[in-house]
């Protein structure tokens, strides 16, 4: 217990720290997920690289120097049960640990089969939306989705995730705290949370069931608004918000909230497929290589979305969400309500190395159509609405209230014809 507490007052200053030093580098940011998924596949259009410049890091050298570690491993570790397997997996992971990218790793066979079932939006877990918060380097809670294990133990956003079943989450890659999370079907995972005004750890165990994450939900409002969520871009994402708009101008509305808070981001092609249902003629977003190359995606303009919007961003919206909210900012046609979006402006590419593994892999930076990369910094809103946690979470849930949601609804009024 003593080792805890330490431990808890190590992890406390340096949040303190580490959010001062945010404050004076970039200003406060959050870290986006599933669990995040910070998944930004490259399209089939991107070209391909140019050779590797300068000498291989897997010089014979190098391959010498691994067959003496192993050598090591195997004459004097003390435990018998490893794996060749593991430790070659290890190797792989660690050179991509070895770049100091949080958002690139190594996939088994076994992750990305998984992460795939996930892009489809069916796992087997706890139901929700896990990032690494770069201030503690500890993951967190994005959001729980709805009527799921999460939701019923009582997770909330922003839960830092400070153990699973008894082990330290500290600087863990987070894939592997997803792997953790995940399991069989009725089984359960003990989550220690620290909760910003909590006075100790709370402790839950939680349990594991399939769960199946609809990305969008519609919502008819009063004085003829209309209300389209999307809580990540994956496959199923581009019809849902399809489906979606149709229902809204159906009802014959005359004003949205596209709410895009708590959003990790997902797949580029879903939110570029997102972007061409509202967006006018031109350019989405484009993307930039180590070398110059640029790649754009565009818009004709024919489904252009023509009545006002408002747009509900906070610092849990991340990657493929900040691309649609910066290209409405751009092109004027939404006011952005909230608060600072995270600021993740690169873009991953999973390359098959053909034998059922994978290598996540950032390769580009984006931009949006005026020109920002926003990697660091973020998107401001246009009109800021700081989040009531203590109103949202009211234990009565006749006094619960989402304050972000209810001025997005006074600001949609005031453009309403």
């Amino acid at each position: 217990m003593q080792e805890r507490d330490n431990r808890k007052g190590y992890f406390l200053g340096g949040l303190v720290l580490g959010a001062v030093l945010a404050l004076l580098v970039v200003g406060v940011g959050y870290a986006g997920y599933q669990v995040q998924r910070v998944m930004e596949e490259s399209p089939a259009e991107t070209q391909t690289p140019a050779p590797a410049q300068g000498e291989s890091a897997v010089s014979s050298e190098m391959i010498d120097k691994l067959k003496i570690v192993e050598k090591v491993i195997r004459n004097f570790y003390y435990k018998e049960d490893y794996q060749n397997l593991d430790l070659q997996e290890g190797a792989y992971r660690g050179m991509l640990e070895a770049l100091g990218d949080p958002y690139s790793t190594y996939y088994s066979a076994q992750e990305l089969a998984e992460l795939m079932n996930q892009t489809e939006g069916i796992y087997y877990g706890i139901g929700a939306f896990v990032s690494l918060d770069e201030v503690s380097n500890y993951p967190k809670i994005v959001r729980p989705i709805d009527n799921t294990p999460a939701q019923e133990a009582g997770l909330r956003a922003d839960d830092i995730i400070y153990e699973v079943d008894g082990q330290s989450t500290y600087g863990m890659d987070l894939t592997m705290v997803v792997n953790q999370i995940k399991g069989e079907e009725g089984t359960t995972v003990s989550l220690t949370i620290y909760r910003p005004g909590e006075p100790d750890y709370l402790h839950m165990d939680v349990e594991r069931r399939k769960v199946e994450t609809p990305t969008v939900t519609y919502e008819s409002l009063e004085q003829g608004m209309g209300y389209i969520q999307i809580t990540e871009f994956d496959d199923v994402t581009v019809k849902q918000f399809e489906d979606a708009l149709a229902q809204y101008r159906t009802e014959g509305k005359k004003g949205l909230i596209l709410d895009l808070r708590a959003n990790p981001g997902g797949n580029l092609s879903a939110v570029v497929d997102v972007a061409r249902m509202l967006l006018p003629q031109g350019l989405i977003v484009y993307t930039e290589d180590r070398n110059g190359r640029r790649t754009e995606y565009t818009c004709q303009g024919e489904q252009a979305f023509d009545q006002p919007m408002v747009v509900l961003v906070d610092g849990n919206s991340a990657s493929a969400s900040e691309i649609l909210a910066g290209a409405i900012q751009d092109y004027g046609i939404g006011t952005l309500v909230g608060t600072t979006t995270f600021g993740k402006g690169i873009v991953q590419q999973i390359v098959d190395l053909r034998d059922g593994t994978a290598v996540k892999l950032t390769v580009s930076s984006y931009f949006t159509p005026k020109g920002r990369n926003i990697h660091g910094t973020g998107i401001e809103p246009d009109q800021v609405c700081e989040f009531d946690g203590d109103a949202y979470y009211a234990e009565n849930a006749a006094d619960r209230y989402d304050n972000q949601l209810e001025f997005a609804k006074e600001v949609l009024a005031g453009m309403l014809p």
